[in-house]
């Protein structure tokens, strides 16, 4: 019997793989990745009406824990635009296109402000219309063109509109601020409360 020491043997055992098996990862990995996407972190990505790089820096001026500040700002806009609607239609109804253009040009700031984006857009036009230019502010347009540009444009404004505000009603409605249900609409003249009769 010799004492010459034997070679170990050669390991017939494969090396590891380098791709990572699916047990090699964390369970809660797994998990995070198989699991769906709540249907309310879907509301909460960025809408198309609104701005939210704009609308954001307004949040940031209410108080913690707090959103007083930006829904009394969101709803002046809101009585703003619903009386501003109802001017518009007046001034369509009479063709007066200057005081089209001036609305428009306010609506536009106001809209602007709060990151209301299609409505601002929509405005901007109208200001551009009612200053017989085309849609770009450039080429100069005859005043029937311009009317019946507006008289198309102003019911995609509302629209736009009526988009912003459902979306925004829906933010602070999340929040535990909802606003109180509104009777008027985009196109009226008055949007104050009736006076209370006497006693």
């Amino acid at each position: 019997m010799s004492d010459t020491p034997t070679a170990p043997k050669t390991p017939t055992t494969p090396p590891p793989s380098s791709k990572p098996d699916a047990n090699d990862v964390p369970a809660s990995a797994r998990d995070e990745a198989q699991t769906p996407v709540p249907a309310s972190a879907k509301s909460e990505t960025k809408p198309e009406a609104i701005n939210m790089d704009i609308f954001s820096q307004i949040l940031e001026l209410d108080d913690e824990g707090s959103c007083e500040f930006s829904q009394e700002m969101v709803s002046a806009y809101f009585s703003q635009a619903t009386t501003t609607f109802g001017k518009m239609d007046k001034a369509l109804e009479d063709k007066k296109l200057p005081e089209l253009s001036s609305l428009g040009h306010f609506l536009k700031g106001s809209s602007a402000a709060l990151g209301i984006s299609r409505v601002q857009a929509a405005c901007e036009k109208m200001q551009h219309f009612g200053d017989l230019r085309d849609v770009d502010g450039t080429t100069a347009i005859e005043s029937e063109e311009a009317i019946v540009r507006i008289e198309v444009l102003l019911p995609e404004a509302k629209s736009e509109y009526k988009e912003a505000e459902r979306w925004l009603k829906g933010y602070y409605a999340d929040k535990d601020a909802p606003f109180p249900d509104s009777p008027t609409a985009p196109g009226t003249d008055s949007d104050a409360a009736p006076e209370s009769a006497e006693p």
